[in-house]
């Protein structure tokens, strides 16, 4: 089943062209990688999906299980594009419970639960300021997932990890898939690409085309 679509989208970001009628579909339950080089255009992409921007034609559609009435950006999606602004002298948990408490559907435990499925300690009252750039990382990854969403984007989610945390990662977020979780990512490094992805789609000269896989994924 498709819940997102872009349909024959082109898109100009800060006067360069980065989509010339572009089409692609996500289906749920997939693991969706989407690459290409620096400055093709995979955070605008994932600005498009989330409605952060809107293309300059074509259309994007979401699935309207994640769209109620009036809003324009949908539900149930767990982001991380261009990481989180953080209040540098709080806490990890400080910012996270300020970020629950504008839709309030989670409470402290899940927030902390969060935190600590990434090895974050929800006690360190270290601000976030004196974190390392891999703690940041994990602390927005955390973000993403606290509120039990549906779909996750994510843009470069093993940014500044080092390697034994690149694969708790990635045994979470197949965990994740494997609990019903639409999961779309970029990332530089095939191996994280070879180990999750069951949809590729590169971004080349304007357009997006999906190309093969080596094998099938085994969840």
């Amino acid at each position: 089943m498709t819940i997102i679509r872009l349909s024959e989208v082109s898109k100009t970001f800060k006067g360069q062209k980065l989509y010339d009628g572009v089409s692609m579909a996500i289906e749920e339950g997939s693991i969706t990688a989407i690459v290409g080089p620096n400055g093709s255009g995979k955070s605008v992409l994932f600005k498009l999906i989330c409605g952060f921007v809107q293309p300059d034609v074509g259309e994007v559609e979401i699935d309207p299980k994640f769209m109620s009435k009036g809003r324009d950006f949908p539900e149930h999606f767990g982001i991380v594009i261009d990481r989180p602004g953080y209040l540098a002298g709080s806490s990890g948990i400080k910012n996270l419970m300020e970020l629950a408490e504008i839709r309030g559907v989670v409470k402290e435990p899940e927030v902390r639960k969060a935190m600590q499925l990434f090895g974050l300690d929800p006690d360190n009252k270290k601000p976030v300021r004196k974190y390392s750039l891999g703690m940041k990382q994990k602390l927005s990854l955390a973000q993403a997932i606290m509120e039990d969403p549906k779909v996750l984007v994510l843009d470069e989610p093993f940014n500044a990890l080092d390697a034994d945390s690149v694969l708790m990662v990635r045994k979470l977020l197949k965990d994740l898939n494997n609990s019903g979780v639409t999961i779309i990512f970029t990332s530089h490094n095939q191996a994280d690409i070879d180990e999750l992805a069951t949809r590729v789609f590169q971004i080349s000269s304007q357009k997006i085309r999906e190309v093969p896989i080596s094998k099938p994924k085994k969840r």
